[in-house]
């Protein structure tokens, strides 16, 4: 399972440290892709082959359906943790999640979520700010 916060740099090529208490989950290779909220995911590939077969059996005829199953696969790619611990994050997405220097790695159950630092910090804070209402919605899903 991943949790935690970690601030970590980018660097001008794209390439990003995994933090160390998570290298090895992610030691045998992973996909990055787009994902919510302005942010990219990054999964483990048992974890992606999971997502993968669900999103297989979404009814094609659904637009939505189709829609999520091309924000996810479309910028999709393999990564490798080289020597140093690194990823390197495709221009494409970099750009997807408006990432510049300075990034905050989130461990989110299943997945790690890369986001700029500053548009982590505003996210983080609203979801604090409103984090009694969003606590009141989960609990009618009886959570």
């Amino acid at each position: 399972m991943f949790i935690g916060e970690y601030q970590h740099n980018i660097d001008q090529k794209g390439r990003m440290a995994v933090p160390v208490k998570f290298r090895k989950q992610v030691s045998g290779g992973a996909v990055i892709t787009r994902g919510l909220d302005a942010c990219l995911f990054v999964f483990t590939k048992d974890e992606w082959e999971k997502l993968a077969q669900k999103l297989s059996v979404l009814p094609l005829t659904q637009s939505n359906s189709r829609a999520f199953a091309r924000l996810m696969f479309a910028g999709a790619h393999d990564v490798e943790l080289d020597s140093q611990g690194r990823i390197l994050v495709p221009d494409h997405l970099r750009t997807y999640a408006g990432l510049t220097k300075k990034v905050i790695v989130a461990g989110v159950f299943n997945r790690l979520e890369i986001w700029d630092s500053s548009k982590w910090g505003e996210y983080k804070n609203k979801t604090e700010r409103d984090s009694g209402e969003i606590a009141e919605q989960l609990m009618e899903l009886g959570i």
